[in-house]
């Protein structure tokens, strides 16, 4: 027997073995690549402790990208939740998780708060994917969030900025005299809440806000913070009955508060729809239309006044306190940097004048104005944490496996502050919009800034978010608006889903305008 042949043929198996199993060995590891785990976990509870302090999660999040890169780990209990950030380090990541992989993150992971607050997550924004999240979202983008819907609200808005102007003159009036200036003082966080409360209940409802309004933007308020939230019994279920922190009960009443009024109002629109015998393309608000389709359509097994409740209150919620919060950071910045906004009024008075107020048609050429309304959208995203996507399916992000069940936080605060994106990220330059990146938007194309999100996610309410313009330029138009002292404005943030300004916004007005426009 020739041994050699044998010895030849034996390591010739080998190697071919050797390689083989290699191949098959290296390939099966690239597949089962895992996200890299921020260190630190405890048993049990894995990274929930490092939740628990004072740091804004989004600005938590944002340093441990710094560590971990663009894309990392976190176990939450049994939760495994990837965190998106940074796309100048690795531009695919997000675009990989808002186009390849849309569909595989179209889902909303359940909480407390969509269980408690969203009517066991009938509202649609955090329904699970499938077609009554489709179909509801079909529903409001057609009939309120389109182009010629807006565009027929228009006199909505128009009315509603007049009569808030109107009141703040006749507020200056009364009170004028105390000071030697002619100056007064006025809260206007309050006062862009208000005005955005009375175009969205209009809108949805029909009638003009005549109830506590201060009682209605807490509760707006409350329900955003819980849903921004990092509960305990989210991620440990079993300690929910001790309710810790008084969180669900806390939850319970803010439901009741707002369902209440919500019934209130649907009783109402039935018992006039009965009265006036009205019938389908007669509809004179959001809630009559909801009414005439729900009443012949098949809507999934769920209840049509569950259904038309959680909508309405989905879209008096984020209709309301995202704007406010973006009018409020906006008006801020301005006046931390006076010359800025004294640049918004020239432009106004260039093109628009002082003897007629500025009306929607006019905002497409305050090139400056619009400008400004982007900054804040970067520096103090309403949402810098956008709403948690949850994957329906296995999919592979910029080479790492993501599980099924996986929990995805996109940080687009870390997006809009990269200074390799966006070089002076903290300062306030709207001039950025006009030169270096004036062909950026925020309808989800550009990931270096996405503050409504991106993908079939995004929030359905793009064009009307951006309808700020015209609240910020009437204010501007009318007023002279000064700090009320020679300090900062304070920029402390507060907690929450939207990130609205901790304190007050107080400033001192007075009228630029001559009298009879202010009637």
């Amino acid at each position: 027997m020739d041994f050699s042949l044998i010895a030849l043929t034996l390591v010739s198996c080998f190697v071919f073995s050797f390689f083989l199993h290699k191949q098959f060995f290296s390939a099966k590891t690239h597949n089962n690549k895992r996200v890299p785990e921020v260190a630190g976990a405890w048993p049990i509870i894995g990274h929930l402790h490092l939740l628990s302090g004072h740091q804004m999660p989004h600005k938590l999040f944002g340093h441990m990208a710094e560590k971990y890169g663009p894309i990392f780990r976190l176990k939450l209990s049994v939760n495994q939740v990837v965190i998106v950030s940074d796309p100048k380090r690795n531009p695919k990541i997000p675009k990989e998780c808002f186009t390849t992989n849309d569909m595989a993150f179209a889902n909303r992971p359940k909480s407390m708060a969509s269980e408690i607050l969203g009517y066991n997550c009938v509202i649609f924004g955090l329904a699970p994917y499938g077609p009554y999240r489709r179909e509801i979202r079909k529903i409001v983008t057609t009939e309120l969030l389109s182009a010629r819907q807006i565009t027929l609200f228009s006199h909505v808005r128009e009315f509603e900025v007049k009569s808030a102007i109107k009141e703040t003159y006749d507020y200056w009036v009364k009170n004028k005299s105390r000071n030697l200036n002619g100056v007064v003082h006025m809260e206007i966080k309050e006062w862009f809440g208000n005005l955005i409360m009375n175009i969205m209940i209009k809108m949805l409802f029909g009638v003009r806000y005549t109830g506590e309004r201060s009682k209605a933007h807490k509760a707006n308020r409350r329900f955003l913070e819980f849903m921004g939230a990092f509960l305990v019994a989210d991620f440990l279920p079993y300690l929910r009955r001790l309710d810790i922190g008084g969180h669900e009960k806390a939850m319970k009443e803010t439901a009741k508060e707002m369902d209440s009024l919500l019934e209130y109002c649907l009783a109402k629109h039935r018992r006039k729809r009965k009265l006036r015998g009205m019938k389908s393309g007669n509809e004179e608000d959001f809630m009559d239309v909801l009414l005439s389709i729900c009443e012949d359509k098949d809507l999934f097994g769920f209840d049509a006044d569950t259904v038309i409740k959680s909508t309405c209150m989905a879209l008096q919620s984020v209709g309301t306190d995202p704007t406010n919060v973006t009018l409020t950071w906006t008006l801020s910045l301005q006046l931390n940097n006076y010359q800025a906004l004294q640049k918004a009024q020239d432009e106004l008075d260039a093109h628009v004048g002082k003897t007629r107020w500025v009306q929607e048609s006019d905002i497409k050429n305050l090139v400056y104005l619009q400008a400004i309304v982007k900054e804040p959208l970067g520096l103090y995203p309403a949402a810098p944490l956008l709403l948690p996507h949850e994957s329906i399916e296995d999919c592979v992000i910029s080479g790492y496996n993501i599980p099924k069940g996986t929990h995805l936080l996109v940080n687009i605060w870390k997006f809009h502050y990269d200074p390799k994106i966006w070089p002076n990220p903290r300062e306030f330059k709207p001039e950025r919009f006009l030169t270096t990146h004036k062909d950026i938007d925020v309808r989800g194309n550009h990931f270096e800034l996405i503050p409504f999100g991106s993908g079939r996610r995004m929030c359905p309410g793009v064009s009307l978010g951006l309808q700020v313009g015209l609240r910020l330029a009437v204010l501007l138009q009318g007023f002279e608006i000064k700090r009320p002292s020679d300090e900062p404005i304070d920029m402390s943030e507060s907690f929450g889903l939207t990130i609205l300004k901790a304190s007050p916004l107080d400033v001192h007005l007075t009228p630029r305008l001559d009298s009879s426009l202010y009637k």
